[in-house]
């Protein structure tokens, strides 16, 4: 059944209650209808619809190509499907980054058609205006740091961030002026753990990890990662919790070896 434009369990509120209690934040991505109904019926707290789409369901190299239509496809698709979790959206490179009127704009068409709960925007003071601009309009913002993947022509690696004192002090000002500007919580990418955690206990909003360190406020994942579908991107961070692409893989040979020898479908199998 639909749930559609129906106000999700937890809110921006709650997880910010989850923080001041101790209780932590579970998060991961989701990109179509069926696998955002299982990861809703388990019980997430979060679902972030990613431009990591990009990688996982377009095979491109880097985040960078998806479209803003193609973005409110996917979050249409997840937003659809569940119920108890805030649905995240990315905003795809190219929507808000040096403009934020059109910003705005974009941000604007992920709320009202794919009926999203909030937003993530990476990077901290040269994309200020966007997210001020964004806020001041009542869309919520999840701020994103450390390695922020739209930006890897920038930086030419995918390597750990903000390992330099210089790069970690301009990390905890821009942390700090994304809670000052009204961001709701922020995601920290691939920076030491200790500084993840420093970041963690100086704010009150919720941060969450991704190969940050265990002392942070919660955690995310990709779920093609975590479930085993995309077996060749094992970094140091991640946590496999199950085989699919071997069980899928075996699954299709057993399929076609039944029907080169007759064997599907069989009596039981036709009407």
């Amino acid at each position: 059944m639909s749930t559609e434009g129906k106000e999700r369990v937890i809110t921006t509120r709650k997880l910010l209650e989850m923080k001041r209690r101790g209780e932590r934040i579970s998060m991961l991505t989701a990109y179509d209808y069926t696998m955002a109904r299982i990861i809703d019926e388990a019980g997430i707290d979060v679902i972030l619809v990613g431009d990591s789409a990009a990688n996982v369901m377009a095979g491109h190299e880097t985040t960078l190509p998806i479209t803003l239509d193609q973005m409110i496809y996917h979050a249409q698709s997840v937003a659809r499907a569940v119920s108890n979790p805030l649905v995240v959206v990315d905003m795809p490179f190219g929507t808000y980054q040096g403009n934020p009127v059109e910003a705005v704009s974009s941000a604007i068409r992920i709320m009202k058609e794919a009926e999203a709960d909030a937003l993530k925007v990476e990077g901290g003071y040269e994309v200020m205006d966007s997210i001020v601009k964004i806020l001041s309009t009542g869309i919520p913002v999840m701020g994103h740091l450390g390695l922020t993947p739209q930006s890897i022509h920038k930086f030419g690696t995918y390597a750990v961030r903000a390992k330099e004192s210089a790069e970690a002090e301009r990390l905890l000002a821009d942390a700090r002026a994304l809670q000052e500007a009204g961001c709701f919580a922020l995601v920290l990418e691939k920076i030491p753990a200790e500084l993840a955690e420093r970041v963690a206990k100086e704010l009150e909003i919720p941060v969450i990890g991704i190969g940050a360190g265990g002392g942070v406020d919660g955690q995310v994942l990709v779920f093609h990662d975590m479930v085993g579908l995309n077996n060749e991107f094992s970094p140091r961070f991640l946590r496999r919790y199950l085989n699919l692409h071997d069980e899928i893989l075996n699954a299709v040979k057993l399929y076609i070896d039944d029907i080169k020898e007759g064997d599907f479908p069989g009596p039981d199998e036709q009407y």
